[in-house]
């Protein structure tokens, strides 16, 4: 398993900590002037809950994989949450939002994986 595979998968499990919603990554490789190599995308029913999932996924890559963000953006308002990892952006979104920009269908082409846990 490469880096960006062992980071993608640590994200998630943070997220799915937290009882984030349709989590999913997209696999933007291939794609000529794409600002990373892949996106994760999920959303949460609440301001605070997408905090709290940034905490996480920041937490569990630092802890895990010895990695820090290179930036985050968006926890002042906890509606999106943007967390660069530079090969790898994840996406924390208010579920209105996430409905509302469908960042998934700007990237309809790029192949994704859609991660599904137990309740």
């Amino acid at each position: 398993m490469d880096n960006n595979q062992k980071l993608i998968e640590t994200i998630v499990e943070a997220i799915d900590d937290k009882k984030g919603k349709n989590i999913v990554s997209l696999d933007l490789s291939e794609f000529d002037g794409a600002i990373c190599s892949h996106f994760v995308v999920c959303n949460a029913d609440s301001t605070t809950q997408v905090c709290a999932i940034a905490d996480s996924i920041e937490e569990k890559v630092q802890l895990e994989l010895g990695e820090k963000v290179w930036r985050i953006e968006g926890q002042q308002t906890g509606m999106w949450v943007a967390m660069d990892y530079v090969d790898v952006v994840v996406h924390i979104f208010l579920t209105e939002l996430r409905d509302f920009y469908r960042l998934e269908e700007l990237w309809a082409d790029a192949p994704m994986v859609k991660y599904e846990f137990e309740e």
